[in-house]
């Protein structure tokens, strides 16, 4: 990745529906090749175009992260969880838990039956926690592009 792919992730931060035609001139390129450029960084899977949404602005009114302890291999739980829609993202850890998931279900009863009949049906599973989110405080996909 060089100074151009860097500048062309920056402008997708702030506006990730700015046009080739006005893309290409910020970065010091022709719209052609601004966008074969993107092509390349999203086909490397450097980067996804996607539109984000709001789980609670959707009808999701419950949300939570489930910290879970396992006794095996926890990326054979992720890959199961990750089978399943309420499951956004997971992330492998160390220390009291072993993974983590954030789930995003319509009511707060739908929670408790997905931790309850999906995860403590999941081999290795041992333990869970569940912190129930009361709201998105921050919210951010902006990094340090260098």
């Amino acid at each position: 990745m060089d100074d151009i792919d860097r500048a062309i992730l920056r402008e997708l931060q702030n506006d990730g529906r700015v046009p080739y035609a006005d893309l290409g001139p910020k970065v010091g390129l022709s719209p052609s090749a601004a966008r074969q450029r993107l092509q390349r960084l999203i086909d490397a899977k450097v980067v996804q175009v996607v539109g984000v949404t709001d789980p609670m602005a959707m009808g999701h009114q419950a949300m939570a992260l489930l910290g879970i302890r396992v006794d095996g291999d926890p990326r054979a739980v992720a890959d199961e969880l990750a089978r399943h829609g309420e499951v956004v993202y997971s992330v492998l850890t160390s220390g009291s838990f072993d993974l983590f998931a954030e789930v995003v279900c319509r009511r707060p009863a739908d929670v408790l039956d997905f931790v309850n009949d999906v995860v403590r049906a999941v081999d290795g599973v041992v333990g869970i926690e569940n912190f129930p989110y009361f709201g998105i405080h921050t919210h951010r996909f902006l990094w340090d592009l260098g």
